[in-house]
């Protein structure tokens, strides 16, 4: 992966991480875990497991309470930089999938984009084509996982989720084109099937991998 640490993308993979920084985002100021747990219906316990999964992983940053009061200072949770730049990274990404969505053949032109994108990517030192095609999307953040059988890849995150969900045929297209390009040459054929559960997508593989 280039720059993101593992644990990075498993709190950006959690559906509820997500919704916790998503109230850290838009908080006018620093919040405790009462406050997100309040905003969000959870218990406070919850709240603060899934604060301090975002601090581990460098979205967001932890302090204690200048106010005055007896006992332990209250935590406060405020966005770090990385989360900034995640969020600002998915509304980007949501335009630019809103202009291709109006063009006339969205889904062909996505597909070619991903294409392209893919001959961005060196997995030559990979072991064979299917290995370099994960290594390739545990880079971009998807969390790959091969089933045992090694007919599937089960694609447990997605750093582009909010717009695929807005606009699945360039989103997936993309995705679509990415995987196809660097299984062309010598790798098995495949398909995504996007959606299969609301955080879970698939690439199903003609015959089984060889990693």
């Amino acid at each position: 992966m280039t720059g993101r640490s593992e644990d990075y993308h498993a709190a950006l993979a959690s559906t509820s991480r997500r919704q916790v920084l998503d109230v850290l985002l838009a908080a006018a100021e620093p919040l405790d875990a009462a406050g997100v747990a309040e905003a969000l219906a959870l218990h406070v316990t919850t709240a603060r497991f899934h604060l301090d999964q975002l601090a581990d992983a460098g979205l967001a940053r932890r302090r204690p309470s200048a106010e005055k009061r007896r006992g332990r200072p209250r935590i406060l949770y405020a966005p770090a930089g990385a989360a900034h730049d995640s969020d600002a990274r998915e509304q980007l990404v949501g335009v630019l999938a809103d202009t291709l969505a109006r063009e006339k053949e969205p889904a062909a032109d996505a597909t070619s984009a991903g294409r392209r994108w893919a001959d961005t990517f060196d997995a030559s030192a990979a072991d064979g084509p299917v290995g370099g095609l994960v290594e390739v999307l545990d880079r971009i953040g998807f969390d790959p996982e091969v089933t045992p059988d090694g007919q599937t890849i089960r694609l447990h995150a997605c750093p582009f989720r909010g717009a695929a969900r807005e606009h699945p045929e360039v989103v997936c297209s993309v995705h679509r084109g990415l995987v196809q390009r660097l299984l062309e040459t010598t790798g098995p054929a495949a398909q995504l099937v996007p959606f299969v559960e609301p955080e879970l997508c698939l690439i199903t593989l003609d015959r089984p991998a060889t990693l």
